[in-house]
Protein backbone atom coordinates (compact mmCIF):
# COMPACT_ATOMS: atom_id res chain seq x y z
CA UNK A 1 0.00 0.00 0.00
CA UNK A 2 1.43 3.37 -0.99
CA UNK A 3 1.63 6.15 1.57
CA UNK A 4 -1.21 8.66 1.18
CA UNK A 5 1.23 11.52 1.86
CA UNK A 6 4.59 10.76 0.22
CA UNK A 7 3.68 7.86 -2.08
CA UNK A 8 6.32 5.50 -0.72
CA UNK A 9 5.35 1.83 -0.95
CA UNK A 10 6.83 0.82 2.41
CA UNK A 11 4.02 1.02 4.96
CA UNK A 12 3.14 -1.17 7.91
CA UNK A 13 -0.19 -1.95 9.54
CA UNK A 14 -0.29 -0.73 13.14
CA UNK A 15 -3.93 -1.61 13.90
CA UNK A 16 -6.61 -3.69 12.21
CA UNK A 17 -10.27 -4.09 13.24
CA UNK A 18 -13.73 -4.55 11.72
CA UNK A 19 -15.24 -1.28 10.47
CA UNK A 20 -18.51 0.02 11.91
CA UNK A 21 -20.43 -1.13 8.83
CA UNK A 22 -19.46 -4.77 9.48
CA UNK A 23 -18.62 -5.28 5.80
CA UNK A 24 -15.02 -4.09 5.76
CA UNK A 25 -11.79 -4.02 7.77
CA UNK A 26 -10.30 -0.74 8.98
CA UNK A 27 -6.51 -0.62 8.99
CA UNK A 28 -4.26 2.07 10.48
CA UNK A 29 -1.01 2.25 8.55
CA UNK A 30 2.26 4.06 9.13
CA UNK A 31 4.68 5.07 6.40
CA UNK A 32 8.21 3.84 7.05
CA UNK A 33 9.67 6.81 5.17
CA UNK A 34 7.74 9.92 6.35
CA UNK A 35 6.23 8.28 9.50
CA UNK A 36 2.77 9.71 8.85
CA UNK A 37 -0.28 7.62 9.62
CA UNK A 38 -3.37 7.03 7.49
CA UNK A 39 -6.40 4.75 7.44
CA UNK A 40 -7.46 2.30 4.75
CA UNK A 41 -10.55 0.12 4.42
CA UNK A 42 -10.42 -3.37 2.96
CA UNK A 43 -13.54 -4.86 1.36
CA UNK A 44 -14.26 -8.05 -0.54
CA UNK A 45 -14.03 -7.64 -4.30
CA UNK A 46 -17.26 -8.66 -5.91
CA UNK A 47 -18.70 -9.14 -9.34
CA UNK A 48 -20.61 -6.01 -10.36
CA UNK A 49 -24.38 -6.15 -10.29
CA UNK A 50 -26.28 -5.01 -13.36
CA UNK A 51 -29.52 -3.10 -12.81
CA UNK A 52 -32.29 -3.52 -15.37
CA UNK A 53 -34.18 -0.22 -15.49
CA UNK A 54 -37.90 0.16 -16.21
CA UNK A 55 -37.23 0.95 -19.86
CA UNK A 56 -35.05 -2.15 -20.27
CA UNK A 57 -31.68 -0.39 -20.32
CA UNK A 58 -28.94 -1.84 -18.15
CA UNK A 59 -26.40 -0.10 -15.93
CA UNK A 60 -23.97 -1.10 -13.21
CA UNK A 61 -25.32 -0.92 -9.66
CA UNK A 62 -24.02 2.19 -7.90
CA UNK A 63 -24.46 2.25 -4.14
CA UNK A 64 -23.60 5.98 -4.10
CA UNK A 65 -26.61 6.64 -6.33
CA UNK A 66 -28.79 4.66 -3.94
CA UNK A 67 -27.39 6.58 -0.97
CA UNK A 68 -28.04 9.90 -2.74
CA UNK A 69 -31.67 9.00 -3.38
CA UNK A 70 -32.15 7.98 0.24
CA UNK A 71 -30.47 11.21 1.38
CA UNK A 72 -32.96 13.22 -0.69
CA UNK A 73 -35.87 11.33 0.88
CA UNK A 74 -34.44 11.95 4.37
CA UNK A 75 -33.75 15.66 3.86
CA UNK A 76 -34.48 17.58 7.08
CA UNK A 77 -35.38 14.36 8.91
CA UNK A 78 -33.65 12.90 11.98
CA UNK A 79 -32.04 10.01 10.11
CA UNK A 80 -28.27 9.88 10.58
CA UNK A 81 -25.71 9.27 7.87
CA UNK A 82 -24.62 6.10 9.71
CA UNK A 83 -28.18 4.76 9.56
CA UNK A 84 -28.37 5.47 5.83
CA UNK A 85 -24.98 3.93 5.09
CA UNK A 86 -25.94 0.84 7.09
CA UNK A 87 -29.22 0.58 5.17
CA UNK A 88 -27.42 0.91 1.82
CA UNK A 89 -24.92 -1.77 2.85
CA UNK A 90 -27.77 -4.07 3.92
CA UNK A 91 -29.55 -3.53 0.59
CA UNK A 92 -26.35 -4.18 -1.35
CA UNK A 93 -25.67 -7.32 0.70
CA UNK A 94 -29.22 -8.59 0.08
CA UNK A 95 -28.72 -8.06 -3.65
CA UNK A 96 -25.41 -9.95 -3.64
CA UNK A 97 -26.88 -12.73 -1.52
CA UNK A 98 -29.62 -13.26 -4.09
CA UNK A 99 -26.88 -14.69 -6.36
CA UNK A 100 -28.46 -12.93 -9.32
CA UNK A 101 -26.11 -10.78 -11.39
CA UNK A 102 -28.93 -8.84 -13.05
CA UNK A 103 -31.43 -7.17 -10.74
CA UNK A 104 -34.65 -5.41 -11.69
CA UNK A 105 -34.67 -1.79 -10.47
CA UNK A 106 -38.08 -2.54 -8.93
CA UNK A 107 -36.40 -5.01 -6.53
CA UNK A 108 -33.96 -2.31 -5.39
CA UNK A 109 -36.84 0.14 -4.97
CA UNK A 110 -38.81 -2.30 -2.82
CA UNK A 111 -35.79 -3.07 -0.62
CA UNK A 112 -35.13 0.66 -0.25
CA UNK A 113 -38.73 1.38 0.74
CA UNK A 114 -38.61 -1.45 3.30
CA UNK A 115 -35.50 0.06 4.92
CA UNK A 116 -36.84 3.62 4.83
CA UNK A 117 -40.13 2.50 6.38
CA UNK A 118 -38.21 1.30 9.45
CA UNK A 119 -36.07 4.47 9.60
CA UNK A 120 -38.58 7.27 9.01
CA UNK A 121 -42.19 7.18 7.78
CA UNK A 122 -41.98 10.61 6.11
CA UNK A 123 -38.83 9.65 4.22
CA UNK A 124 -40.57 6.44 3.17
CA UNK A 125 -43.56 8.35 1.74
CA UNK A 126 -41.24 10.82 -0.02
CA UNK A 127 -39.28 8.00 -1.66
CA UNK A 128 -42.43 6.02 -2.50
CA UNK A 129 -44.01 9.08 -4.14
CA UNK A 130 -41.15 9.33 -6.61
CA UNK A 131 -40.53 5.60 -7.01
CA UNK A 132 -44.19 4.70 -7.52
CA UNK A 133 -44.81 7.89 -9.50
CA UNK A 134 -47.69 9.25 -7.44
CA UNK A 135 -49.76 11.48 -9.72
CA UNK A 136 -52.27 13.07 -7.36
CA UNK A 137 -53.12 13.75 -3.71
CA UNK A 138 -55.43 10.73 -3.43
CA UNK A 139 -52.50 8.43 -4.18
CA UNK A 140 -50.54 10.08 -1.34
CA UNK A 141 -53.50 9.67 1.00
CA UNK A 142 -53.92 6.00 0.10
CA UNK A 143 -50.25 5.32 0.89
CA UNK A 144 -50.32 7.31 4.14
CA UNK A 145 -53.51 5.52 5.27
CA UNK A 146 -51.93 2.15 4.46
CA UNK A 147 -48.87 3.13 6.51
CA UNK A 148 -51.04 4.24 9.44
CA UNK A 149 -53.02 0.99 9.40
CA UNK A 150 -49.75 -1.02 9.41
CA UNK A 151 -48.50 0.92 12.45
CA UNK A 152 -51.69 0.14 14.37
CA UNK A 153 -51.14 -3.62 13.94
Amino acid sequence: MKCAFCGDADTKVSDSRPADDGFSVRRRRECQKCFKRFTTFETIESIPLVVIKRGGERQTFDKNKLLASMLRACDKRSVTMNQLERAVNEIEQALFNSLEREIQSSRIGELTMDRLKTLDAVAYVRFASVYRQFTDVSTFLTEVNRLISEEKM
